[in-house]
């Protein structure tokens, strides 16, 4: 009988273990960064509309297939009506903000902390006009 609760009290421990384990890396998995892949191609973004959660690290994987420079914009209307007469030529300081040379890729990490959509856009000269925006989505957490 002692040997039957023995057993019984392994089990259930290891039982507990196993849970305990499998809930912290779920836990962990939730706070890890979504990957968002977009791709500039004919100076437009694939996909030019995206949903992402609120206040969970969102890391943006951007390819630039262009023979030409792009950059990566995203913000709120007073965001991109200061970056049409702006005078940066490049970005990189801040991670909502980044530029894309030529034939290659970059990535950003951001976490927004309030719901509502958003637009990224190309303010080199004429792309914009051309089609170079895109919507992000943040979502609230259910």
């Amino acid at each position: 009988m002692q040997l039957q609760r023995a057993i019984t009290a392994v089990g259930l421990g290891l039982g507990i273990a196993l849970l305990t384990g499998i809930l912290a890396g779920v836990a962990a998995r939730s706070n890890d960064p979504i990957v968002v892949e977009i791709t500039i191609h004919y100076s437009h973004y694939e996909p030019a509309a995206i949903r992402v959660p609120l206040g969970r690290p969102v890391t943006f994987v951007i390819t630039n297939t262009d023979p030409i420079d792009h950059e990566w914009i995203v913000g709120d209307a007073a965001t991109h009506e200061r970056h049409r007469t702006g005078t940066e030529a490049v970005h990189g300081a801040r991670p909502t903000e980044i530029t894309i040379p030529a034939g290659t890729q970059r990535q950003t990490t951001v976490t927004f902390d309030r719901p509502g959509p958003l637009q990224f856009i190309c303010h080199l000269p004429g792309h914009e006009a051309y089609g170079m925006v895109g919507t992000v989505t943040i979502e609230t957490n259910g």
